[in-house]
């Protein structure tokens, strides 16, 4: 398998950090109040991966009904609450982040303010830094390549060279529009028993389920590796 990129593309919510499955509940909840029925499973087919104006454009067009607009400001308040509580990294994700031997940043369909709030309550916003670019910095959300080109730029390197890490069938759908190698992360809470076989359009180039198993799958990104090979000669 190949692991020699010159970029990883971390995407954040739902593999760096264990948050769909409140997302989503959070959402479901939220919608019943306004006589709008569904469930985990049309969160995660319609919504994974997607930016907020793209989730009320489908609740538009597939319910009918516009929501108030004071119904973002809220959710968006419930949900950081319950971040606040709820939220976890995901099992190994810090040890994969500090133990990299080539660049890598992260890149979300979240809002820049929900981003840093959830890396923050995770503990890894000081490990991230400057290198997180958001959706709200392109023109066209994923699955649409805009995003993961866009990083691949602000890093200064190809997109053919770098390895996005992925959840959603939309972000895989995006990075290999951008022309980037894509692994899918299937080791969430709101995956479980929903990670089957993916369509032609979103086959990632690999799949892992474990961080602590990453750089088995990708041997030359990790220090410890190139530490033990020693200088070439």
């Amino acid at each position: 398998m190949r692991d020699d990129f010159d970029l990883v593309i971390f995407d954040c919510d739902g593999v760096l950090i264990d948050s769909e499955i409140i997302s989503a509940r959070m959402l479901v909840a939220a919608l019943a109040e306004f006589g709008v029925a569904i469930d985990l499973d049309y969160v995660a087919h319609h919504f994974l991966g997607r930016s907020y104006p793209t989730v009320m454009r489908t609740i538009r067009s597939d319910f009918g009904i516009d929501l108030p607009p004071a119904f973002e400001e809220d959710y968006r308040a419930r949900l950081l609450a319950a971040f606040e509580t709820g939220l976890r990294i995901m099992p190994g994700a810090r040890e994969v982040l500090e133990g990299m031997a080539v660049p890598w940043c992260v890149a979300t369909s979240s809002s820049r303010n929900r981003a840093e709030r959830s890396l923050a309550i995770v503990g890894l916003d000081g490990l991230v830094g400057r290198r997180l670019y958001t959706a709200g910095e392109v023109a066209n959300g994923k699955p649409a390549p805009d995003l993961f080109l866009h990083a691949a730029g602000q890093m200064g390197v190809d997109p053919a060279r770098a390895l996005v890490i992925e959840d959603s069938l939309n972000g895989i759908r995006s990075a290999l529009a951008a022309g980037c190698t894509v692994w899918r992360f299937v080791g969430g809470s709101h995956l479980a028993g929903r990670s089957g076989p993916e369509p032609a359009d979103a086959r990632p180039h690999a799949r892992f389920a474990r961080f602590d198993d990453f750089f088995a799958q990708a041997p030359a990104l990790g220090r410890a590796c190139q530490h033990l090979e020693g200088p070439a000669p």
